[in-house]
């Protein structure tokens, strides 16, 4: 089953999808955020087209794995997505993923001005990349 992520951010969204099996996550697009409703229609939407069985929204959580500000703008994204689709929508730990998405992009060979054309130094797309691969990683190893 195909699973789609989503790197919610203030500026733009990063959308990544797995493969078939649900075991590799690969770059997708970026949508520019527009509105709450409408970037979540055009999640819905991505996902219909892409045949995503899920979708995996990025949740950044504080030390103590609570929620924050960010965290709680996650969460009712995901409640918008949920209102655009009868596909489960569930909310996953984001930490780390934007400062693996530059060191991934580093260790690939890309550099500082690759990354500025690439989007004034922007990674969301790898950075839903890494969200959805650590949840494909704990769901297979929980799941052999």
């Amino acid at each position: 089953m195909r699973v789609l992520a989503v790197d919610p951010g203030d500026k733009r969204l990063g959308i990544a999808i797995s493969d078939p099996t649900g075991t590799i996550a690969n770059p997708l697009t970026v949508i520019k955020h527009n509105s709450r409703l409408v970037d979540a229609a055009a999640i819905a939407s991505l996902a219909t087209e892409h045949g995503a069985g899920q979708i995996i929204v990025g949740q950044a959580l504080d030390w103590d794995n609570q929620p924050t500000a960010q965290s709680r703008s996650s969460a009712l994204l995901a409640e918008a997505i949920r209102s655009q689709t009868d596909l489960p929508v569930i909310l996953w730990d984001e930490s780390g993923s934007t400062k693996a998405a530059r060191q991934a992009h580093i260790a690939l060979g890309g550099s500082r001005r690759s990354r500025q054309q690439r989007g004034h130094g922007h990674l969301d797309d790898l950075a839903a990349t890494y969200i959805l691969q650590t949840y494909l990683d704990a769901h297979t190893q929980a799941h052999p």
